[in-house]
């Protein structure tokens, strides 16, 4: 058993801590505005965990000073009731509670929300844009494209605690550094991956079948980096990766805490607990959860969408 003593060298950091630097960001955003940013969510399906989410944004948005409305819809008729929203000025963000059908109709429902209004960043363009490398939507780097709330959520808490050197320029900041994700969903553990290898990291992918490896491409350009499969344990990768993060939708699923190397930065964007206490024994820094800077993300994103549609620079 560890002592108290080994425990209390990790460093636990609270995702409120690190919102809190963002709500200052959106809290300017806001007062330039001059009013509230109205943000729609559709909720189609009856899944307890995407109603407590859509209530936990609701009440956060509106204690930032947003405005903020859930529109409860049959799934079958959620495609006209998007098409409508695009059409209505007074909204200026949309958002959908997945899964919905829970196949490749959901990726489908994604592409149907206005590109000026999607907050969560996946519509195509966006999407294309991140594995690209593509930072803005004009020449003139006015217009910033939009990620996805989570992966960028997880950007953010990384150059919190310090894994991003600010002094290297874009595209080489995570230089020299390896990270493994266990998770490759589409929404979050792949677009984190390219993500982090856009910036220069070496990224294993953990998935239930598969290992893929994330790294720059050669050349030149930086717009894009290169996806190999490799044979290789989590053992093995766990004990050079300077950061780990965790994103497994299971109870009982816990990362093996003997395999973290000493040191590591650990942190855990599931909604279960993957790692156990004792990962307090290896690491120097851990993240429990993401979920209030995913949402502060989401509030970001809002805000930027609105200054693209307007034109004006967004310092966000």
């Amino acid at each position: 058993m560890a002592s108290e003593a080994t425990l209390s060298a990790c460093k636990t950091i609270l995702a409120s801590s690190i919102a809190k630097v963002y709500a200052e960001e959106i809290k300017t955003g806001l007062a330039n505005l001059g009013r509230k940013p109205k943000l729609v969510g559709f909720l189609a399906n009856t899944d307890p965990a995407a109603r407590m989410y859509a209530n936990w944004t609701g009440k956060t948005c509106e204690d930032h000073g947003f405005s903020f409305e859930l529109r409860e819809v049959p799934k079958e008729e959620l495609e006209d009731f998007i098409v409508q929203a695009n059409e209505d000025d007074s909204v200026d963000g949309i958002m959908i509670y997945f899964p919905v059908f829970g196949n490749r109709q959901d990726q489908y429902l994604q592409q149907i929300v206005s590109k000026d209004k999607d907050v969560e960043g996946l519509t195509h363009l966006y999407v294309q844009n991140l594995y690209h490398n593509v930072r803005y939507l004009d020449e003139e780097k006015a217009k910033k494209s939009i990620l996805p709330c989570t992966p960028l959520a997880l950007v953010k808490i990384l150059e919190y605690l310090g894994v991003y050197n600010l002094i290297l320029p874009y595209g080489n900041r995570l230089y020299g550094k390896t990270i493994t994700i266990i998770n490759r969903s589409e929404i979050v553990g792949r677009p984190l991956a390219a993500l982090l290898a856009n910036d220069g990291a070496v990224v294993y992918s953990f998935d239930i079948d598969s290992v893929q490896k994330f790294a720059r491409g050669d050349g030149i350009k930086l717009r894009s980096h290169r996806v190999n499969d490799v044979d290789v344990t989590i053992d093995e990768i766990a004990k050079i990766s300077d950061v780990i993060i965790t994103g497994v939708p299971s109870a009982n699923y816990k990362f093996p805490t003997e395999a973290v190397k000493d040191g590591a930065i650990c942190v855990n964007f599931s909604t279960e607990k993957n790692f156990s206490t004792d990962v307090k024994t290896k690491a120097s820094l851990y993240v429990a959860s993401v979920g209030k800077v995913t949402i502060t993300m989401l509030m970001r994103n809002l805000l930027r969408l609105i200054g693209n549609k307007s034109g004006k620079t967004s310092s966000l």
